[in-house]
Formats: structure tokens, C-alpha cells, sequence
């Protein structure tokens, strides 16, 4: 019979890495089987190249479907990584036993796979040993209850988090803290921790309810690593060791139970299969970090990394590292602050009866001494020594990610060098290479990697495009996360604004993607948002919100594009979004405050704006009509009131007269004097040249602020100086010289009816002849008008 032994292990930790070494470098098996995708079996003896460099990932992916695939990350402290290496220079048969993803990612297996609905760190990933549970499979029969009880909170709460109560039972706030108090920051290598993880790990099992959705799964799961245990017993290997996740470790245990081998054909029978490849990525520590949204993630990456290298003077190590990180900053950190930083760490280890200094006991050291209690700082040490910053690197020669490979052929294709000194280029659109740059850097804009940044272009013509290119070492890891949307840079482009579009809750959030859809030339994502668009806007209530979408859409709209692209679905939507604004504009501007109504007429100036650059004379007509109700309304804020009439006299869809009219009866005593300062404010915020060429306005004004009495008047001075301030400077003399002739006459009436004044106007005839070229020559007959 063959000695088999399961090493129950958390996924990222250290102190299971080392303890796992120990035991092997005890046990020596000749077979390793290893939690993990049998479909990358192939790929296994790579860990040992001189060119890899944790962390790095395993992505299994389906060719037809990148988008299907799953990410198994591994750092140089990850038990399965150590126990890979381990095996590879032993010369064992190692082996990934887990579920195959050639059957995980097939059409039918289970529910739809998180992989092709979530983000790429959310597919599938090594499990930790707190993963949700599935139901255990009795040794025995149990009687059932004659009235089965509902479900305890308790059981729910093992099978979300079974570390978090064995944590809250020792007095630790989370599954984290008390895992890596007992088992990663513990002294000594003895191989007697993975009895116990085992025991607890049985005893939580027993108490824990399965997760209805997530049962099927891991019961297929785990079918199929008791089946692979089973099938290199029978190949004639004499020491097997297993490691895997410590939850699964009681239920591999009965890998050779009576019937045990039967059960488990009839759970893998007839599951469905599809073709897969697998590659070696570069990751990073901040994507192995729990907050990046990876479910088997630890809090503090780095400082793993920290205990794994240095386990013997980890404490004096990391602090010195923390004084190092500050004084780079321009921080003080002297060496007396580390050495007293370090003595207080000992301490509270001690007072909490801790054989050496946790990352808890450091944190405070660390924020007393060296931080003064500052948390800026702190932050810069936890974002820089306990999440880390680190890259991984593969060698070159083996397989690469979808995306990679696109990435790297687009590269070549269009002459760009990623490893390139930073610089800028312009782009001219009209040129075909130029052109597929431009779709390019914008696509690597929208998965993440910033490659490029939009300057202002040097040279005239709007189709020139300039572009600042700096390549940044990291976003590696964004090209190998974006295959989960796609196989190629376009396709994970699309998935990743797909992916915005549906998250979107407002109107003006997908109309800013059309844009952005446009100059990367993703035709068919473009489509989708504005459908999604479409659907938002028939149901939406929010009319300021389809207003704030109107401007962007009819700049793009009018203008077009310089790649050429399609904009008439953007027209399409403009006409349908302006009756709807139009349709709610007077109820959505009712009961406004002083705020809010500032926001409302800048909404309304802007789509003013829009609805004039389409030059549609319905869309016209209708926003009109919008604006007129506005202005008679009595009941809106003034400043909203004061620019709808500006905005219908500068269309000229009311004349001086009635301008001047609606102008003296909002300043009238009856209107009130603040609700008469913001309707003044709103009329004449920003331009003042309606005044100095609308002198019946400008009088009716002059006469309001001449009849207040003084103590009104200087109620309203702030308010009002507050609206002439607005205007330009030129503006605000010219308004003051009007005033100041006699009558208030306008610029160049003082002067009466003087007439043309042929002699000054000849002074300026030889400059113009200068700018303009000579005059062209005429025939004899030049009286009549006609040139010859």
C-alpha cells in the first residue's frame, strides 16, 4: 500500500510554504498532487526556469472564448508553488488534480462561469482554505429530524468564513489576523500543524450548510481529486503527497472509503468538455492583495514575502525598510526611531503572548515611532511594505496570453516600442498607420494601460493628433487581466466598456463612452451602449441627467469624427433626447435652491448650446418652445427665469420690446428685490455685450438700481457686483461709458448723426492693401460694377 499523505495548506502563506517544505523535505514523496488545473499540467516545469519570477499566474482559457478562462496565482510564498519547484528538482511526477477547466469552462457545466460575468480576478483562483464549503458527504446515514429546524446562523456563517469563527472563538477580529498569528508568524518547521488544520478543519465541515449554488461544483471538485489520488496509487507510486486547501482535506481523506471510487464516477459521468489552453502571465503583489477583489487574496502581500525571505530578523528587517521608505520621501526617520520601534514591537508581542512581533505589533510600532501618529505616512508603508509593489516576470519563450500576443503583433505591425524612452509623436489621421496608432492607444486607454496621453498636437488641421507615449513596466499584468475580456486588445477593449455600460446608472455616464468608443474604433460596442443608451433614456426620469448627455453627443454628432467613423446613431439619439429634456424641463426646475439653480442653467445653457449646433429646425423649435414656458413661469428660480429669456432674445425668438419688458417686471418692487437680483444674474451672467447694444435694456436696469432706497440697495450691492463681475473687462467699461454719455447713449451715438466719415476711413485703406494683396484689375467700364 502506498504511504499517502494530505497537506492541508491557506493559498499565499508563508508559514504553510515553510512548514510544507519541512514536511517534504521529511516525507520525500515520488509523486506530488497539487490542488490546481490539470489542463497546465504541461506547463509545471517552467516554475523552475531562471527567467521566472514570482508572482506570476497559471490563465486557462477556452481559444474560441477568452473571455471563459481563470487566473491561479502563484508568489513565491504559495505552498503550491513552493511544493511545485519542490518536486520538479526532486524529480517526482507532479501533478495538478483539481477539476480540469476544460470541463469548468464547457457550456452546461454548473452555473454560467464567473470567469465570463465578472471581473478577471473574480474567475475561479486557487481557493484559500476559507472558500465556501461544499455539503459533506456522511461516512454515515443520519436519521432525519422529524421537523427539520431552519438553518443556524452559525452553520451559514462557517460556510461563508469558516477561518472568521475559528478567529472569533480565539479573540482575533478576522479569519486573517488569527491565521497569520498562529500559522504564518509561528517559529519552527514541525510538521504536526497540518494534523491539526485537518482536525479543525473536520470539525468545521460537520457544522457548516452547503452553499446551494456552489455545492454541484465543488462536489465535482472534489470527486475528481479523490479519483486522481486514487489513480496514482494504482500507477505504483510508493509516497503521495497531496496538498490542497485545508477545507478540502477531510474529504480527500476518504478517498479510499467503501464505495467511495463508485460515487464519485457516477458525480464526474457525462459532464461536458471543451477545448482549453493554458499560459504562464507576470502578476503583481497589488492584484494578489484581497482589496483587488481576488477572493483567495491575502491582506498583506509584501509583508508575506517580508516573513517567507526573512524569517529570522523579520521585525528589525521590515522596520528598517519603513525608515528607508520615509526618509526617500523626504520623511525623517532616524535609526534611534527604528531601534525604539522595534523594542516596542517586542513588547507588545510579548503582551500578547506572541513569540515574536505579528504585522499587527508592527503597525503600531511602526505609526508611534516613526509615523508620530500621522496616518499619511502609515499609508505610504502599508500601500509600499504590507500590499506591495512587486512584479512577476515569465520567460520569454513560453506561452503567452491572448491579449499579450495581440498586443505584442499590433506593436510590431504599427512600429511602436513599448520599452521606448517617453516622448511625444503626432499623429496624422489621414495616413492609414497613423490612423490604426490612434485606435490603438485609444483601445489600451480603455483596458487600463494609459500608454498614451492626448497632447495638443503641434501644426494646424484637425487631423493632427498629439500623443505623449510613456510605457510603464507594470501594465503587463493589465494586458494578461484584460484576456478575460477577450482575446485580442479590440476585443477586451469592447468588453471592458461593455462592461461600464451595464454597471452605468445615469445617462451622461454611457454618453461619455460613445466618444471615447468612437476614436477607438469599436463599431459594434458602439452600437451597444447606444442601444443601452436608448433603453436608459426611454425610462429615465432624471431630465437634468439627459441633459447633461446632449452636449457631448452633438459636438460629436455635427462634427463627426476625423477617423471617418459612423455618427448618424449618434444623431439618431440627439433627436430623441431633446423632446424628452424639452418635455421636463419646466416641472424639473421647480422649487430649485440658490445651488441647484446655478447647476440648471448651466445644463440649459449647454444643451442651448447643442440644440444650436445640429441646426435642425425641429429640435430648434421644440427647445424653444421648452425655453418659453420656462421664462413665464412665476414660480422658478429667477436665475433659471433670467437666462431663458436671454437665451430666446440672443435667438432672437423675442425682441427688444418684450426682452425689456419681462426685464422691468422681474425688477418691478412687486417682484421682490433678491428673486429681481437672480433673475438679473441669470440674464446677464457671463456677456455683457446684450447691454451695451440693447440700450433700452441697459436703461431699464440703470432705472431699477436708481430707485432702490439705500438701505435695498445695499441689501443687493453683493449681488449684484457679483453678476457685473462676470463680464469681461472690456465689457464692464463700455457698459460704464454708456452710462456715463449723456441719456446713456450707446457707443458712437453721442457723437448725432454724423454720417460716414470717408477720410478716417481711407487712413486704414494702405494696411488692408498690405494684408489683402492689390486690387484687381478693372475694365473701363468699372463704373457699373463689373470686373472685366
Amino acid at each position: 500500500m502506498p504511504d499517502i499523505r494530505l497537506f492541508g495548506i491557506r493559498h499565499h502563506g508563508p508559514g504553510s510554504a515553510r512548514s510544507l517544505r519541512a514536511a517534504l523535505d521529511a516525507f520525500t514523496p515520488d509523486c506530488l498532487l497539487i490542488e490546481g488545473p490539470p489542463d497546465a499540467d504541461a506547463l509545471i516545469p517552467l516554475s523552475l526556469h531562471a527567467a521566472m519570477a514570482p508572482p506570476v499566474a497559471l490563465l486557462v482559457y477556452r481559444p474560441d472564448r477568452p473571455r471563459d478562462c481563470a487566473f491561479f496565482p502563484f508568489a513565491a510564498f504559495s505552498p503550491e508553488w513552493v511544493a511545485m519547484r519542490f518536486g520538479v528538482a526532486a524529480g517526482a511526477s507532479v501533478r495538478f488534480i483539481d477539476l480540469p477547466h476544460a470541463i469548468q469552462l464547457a457550456d452546461g457545466f454548473g452555473e454560467p462561469d464567473a470567469a465570463s460575468e465578472a471581473a478577471p480576478l473574480d474567475a475561479e483562483p486557487v481557493a484559500e482554505a476559507a472558500e465556501a464549503p461544499p455539503e459533506p458527504i456522511p461516512s454515515e446515514p443520519t436519521p432525519p429530524e422529524p421537523t427539520p429546524p431552519e438553518p443556524a446562523p452559525a452553520a451559514a456563517a462557517i460556510r461563508r468564513d469558516p477561518l472568521g469563527e475559528l478567529a472569533a472563538l480565539a479573540g482575533y477580529p478576522d479569519g486573517e489576523r488569527w491565521w497569520d498569528a498562529l500559522v504564518e508568524s509561528r517559529a519552527g518547521t514541525d510538521g504536526d500543524v497540518f494534523a491539526a488544520i485537518g482536525e479543525a478543519m473536520a470539525a468545521l465541515r460537520e457544522g457548516a450548510e452547503p452553499d446551494p449554488d456552489e455545492s454541484a461544483r465543488e462536489e465535482a471538485r472534489e470527486a475528481h481529486m479523490r479519483g486522481a489520488i486514487r489513480r496514482a496509487a494504482k500507477e505504483g507510486f510508493e509516497r503521495i503527497a497531496v496538498v490542497c486547501g485545508a477545507w478540502h482535506v477531510p474529504a480527500l481523506a476518504r478517498h479510499d472509503a467503501k464505495g467511495q471510487a463508485t460515487a464519485d464516477a457516477a458525480t464526474l459521468k457525462n459532464l461536458p468538455k471543451t477545448k482549453v489552453a493554458a499560459a504562464w502571465a507576470p502578476w503583481s503583489y497589488e492584484r494578489l492583495a484581497f482589496a483587488s477583489g481576488y477572493r483567495a487574496g491575502v491582506l498583506s502581500p509584501e509583508w508575506y514575502d517580508t516573513l517567507w525571505h526573512h524569517e529570522g530578523r523579520v521585525a528589525a528587517r521590515w522596520l528598517a525598510r519603513a525608515a528607508a521608505l520615509l526618509r526617500d520621501n523626504d520623511l525623517d526617520a532616524s535609526p534611534a526611531s527604528v531601534i525604539e520601534a522595534a523594542r516596542l514591537a517586542e513588547a507588545l508581542a510579548g503582551f500578547r503572548g506572541r513569540s515574536r512581533p505579528s504585522l499587527d505589533d508592527l503597525d503600531e510600532a511602526a505609526q508611534a515611532t516613526l509615523c508620530f501618529a500621522d496616518p499619511a505616512p502609515m499609508g505610504l508603508i502599508r500601500r509600499k511594505l504590507v500590499i506591495g509593489e512587486r512584479l512577476g516576470a515569465t520567460p520569454p519563450d513560453s506561452p503567452g496570453t491572448p491579449v499579450e500576443a495581440d498586443f505584442e503583433a499590433q506593436c510590431r505591425r504599427l512600429r511602436l516600442k513599448p520599452g521606448a524612452a517617453a516622448g511625444e509623436i503626432t499623429l496624422d489621421l489621414r495616413k492609414e498607420t497613423d490612423l490604426a496608432r490612434s485606435h490603438f492607444l485609444n483601445r489600451l486607454t480603455l483596458i487600463g494601460i494609459p500608454w498614451g496621453e492626448r497632447r495638443e498636437a503641434r501644426g494646424r488641421g484637425t487631423f493632427k493628433e498629439g500623443w505623449f507615449l510613456a510605457w510603464q513596466p507594470e501594465w503587463v499584468v493589465e494586458l494578461v487581466a484584460a484576456s478575460a475580456e477577450g482575446g485580442t486588445v479590440a476585443e477586451a477593449a469592447a468588453g471592458r466598456v461593455r462592461g461600464r455600460a451595464r454597471d452605468a446608472t445615469r445617462v451622461a455616464e454611457l454618453s461619455g463612452l460613445i466618444g471615447t468608443l468612437l476614436d477607438a474604433d469599436l463599431a459594434e460596442a458602439t452600437a451597444e451602449v447606444i442601444r443601452a443608451l436608448n433603453d436608459r433614456a426611454a425610462v429615465s426620469a432624471d431630465v437634468f441627467d439627459l441633459m447633461e448627455a446632449l452636449p457631448a453627443l452633438a459636438e460629436l454628432a455635427r462634427y463627426g469624427s476625423v477617423r471617418s467613423s459612423d455618427t448618424a446613431p449618434v444623431l439618431a439619439v440627439v433627436r430623441g433626447l431633446v423632446p424628452r429634456a424639452a418635455a421636463g424641463l419646466v416641472a424639473a426646475c421647480q422649487s430649485l435652491d440658490d445651488d441647484a439653480a446655478a447647476a440648471a442653467k448651466a445644463r440649459i445653457v449647454a444643451v442651448s448650446g447643442a440644440v444650436a449646433l445640429i441646426e435642425e429646425p425641429e429640435l430648434k423649435a421644440v427647445w424653444g418652445e421648452a425655453l418659453r414656458a420656462l421664462a413665464d413661469q412665476e414660480h422658478v428660480h429667477g436665475r433659471v427665469v433670467g437666462r431663458a429669456v436671454r437665451l430666446l432674445f440672443d435667438d432672437r425668438a423675442i425682441d427688444a420690446a418684450e426682452a425689456g419688458e419681462r426685464l422691468r417686471l422681474a425688477l418691478s418692487r412687486a417682484a421682490g428685490a433678491v428673486p429681481a437680483a437672480a433673475w438679473i444674474e441669470g440674464f446677464l451672467e457671463d456677456s455683457g455685450t446684450v447691454l451695451i447694444h440693447g440700450r433700452e435694456l441697459l436703461a431699464v436696469v440703470d432705472e431699477w438700481l436708481c430707485g432702490l432706497d439705500e438701505a435695498l440697495f445695499i441689501e443687493l450691492l453683493p449681488l449684484v457686483r457679483r453678476t457685473f463681475a462676470t463680464l469681461a473687462p472690456a465689457e464692464r467699461r463700455a457698459v460704464g461709458e454708456a452710462l456715463a454719455r449723456p441719456g446713456g447713449a450707446g457707443p458712437g451715438e453721442a457723437e448725432g448723426a454724423q454720417g460716414f466719415d470717408a477720410a478716417r476711413a481711407a487712413k486704414v485703406l494702405p494696411i488692408l492693401r498690405l494684408l489683402l494683396g492689390p486690387e484687381p484689375v478693372r475694365s473701363a467700364d468699372a463704373t457699373t460694377g463689373d470686373a472685366a
